[in-house]
């Protein structure tokens, strides 16, 4: 079986500052990482791995300094990276992402091999679109599940996949068949980390790298700035709360007159809190 896991290079959160001029980010000098719901993708597809075999190609799209996250995705235990960089891929927003993705996964199943399932992340923590997954199936025809909080069973002969995937008011359990795409949400899933027999070959590993004209990508006006007709007016940092935190004496109270002047400043917080118990 062959996964395909996109996975993308965005900054480090904690670290994100806006132009005060042009109101864009700076990511100049900002530090980088693998995007967190792209890493419970790739464990996901390490699991299906370790249970039926296969191997598993890492996609990203991005400058040359995105290798170093292929090479950490290595580390985990994938067993082939490919890098997507040009000129042309500048500037991209979703609409523009999705067709150079499914441009080169088509690539990767004439290339390699084809590919069983796709998996991302549900979204990426600089844009937060959760449009890119979808985007990708549409463009190449699959069938796909989104919000996917676990994969529940997958049969290969039969060829199908069985999901829990997260709903407004609970969870849903759906099974489609193969090939089709999943994007994954955080769930019970935990990050795999590397073992030192991937870690040590991963440094000198090969990287595919592939310019559009080596991805075969037809229409370089679907690429890049001009491909991509969102346009963002403004960025900026949210301001700081105006409320300061209140302290609430413990003492001996019972845990329900401690929580009763929270709730009362905070009236959607106790349906939070019982929806959250419920798994909801």
């Amino acid at each position: 079986m062959h996964s395909v896991v996109c996975i993308k290079q965005v900054p480090d959160p904690a670290q994100i500052r806006v132009h005060p001029v042009t109101d864009t980010i700076v990511r100049k000098g900002v530090p980088t990482k693998i995007n967190p719901y792209d890493l419970f993708a790739l464990g996901a597809a390490l699991e299906l791995r370790d249970k039926f075999g296969g191997e598993i190609t890492v996609l990203t799209m991005g400058p040359p300094s995105a290798e170093d996250s292929l090479r950490k995705a290595l580390t985990f235990g994938a067993d082939r990276a490919v890098l997507l960089t040009d000129s042309f891929f500048a500037g991209v927003d979703t609409l523009a992402t999705t067709y150079v993705l499914a441009t080169a996964i088509r690539k990767i199943g004439e290339t390699f091999c084809r590919p069983d399932i796709i998996i991302t992340g549900n979204e990426s923590i600089d844009r937060e679109t959760a449009e890119v997954g979808p985007g990708i199936a549409k463009r190449l025809g699959l069938l796909k599940l989104t919000y996917v909080a676990k994969i529940v069973g997958l049969d290969l002969i039969s060829r199908t996949i069985e999901a829990e995937c997260r709903a407004e008011g609970g969870v849903q359990v759906l099974r489609t068949k193969l090939p089709c795409l999943i994007s994954m949400l955080e769930a019970n899933n935990q990050t795999r980390r590397g073992v030192v027999t991937d870690v040590l070959p991963a440094g000198r590993a090969p990287i595919v790298k592939w310019s559009a004209q080596e991805a075969v990508v037809e229409d370089i006006s679907k690429c890049g700035a001009p491909g991509s007709p969102t346009i963002v007016k403004r960025v900026f940092a949210p301001s700081p709360g105006s409320e300061k935190a209140g302290l609430v004496e413990a003492a001996e109270q019972p845990t329900k007159v401690l929580m009763k002047p929270i709730l009362n400043s905070q009236p959607r917080l106790e349906t939070d809190l019982v929806a959250q118990a419920r798994g909801f």
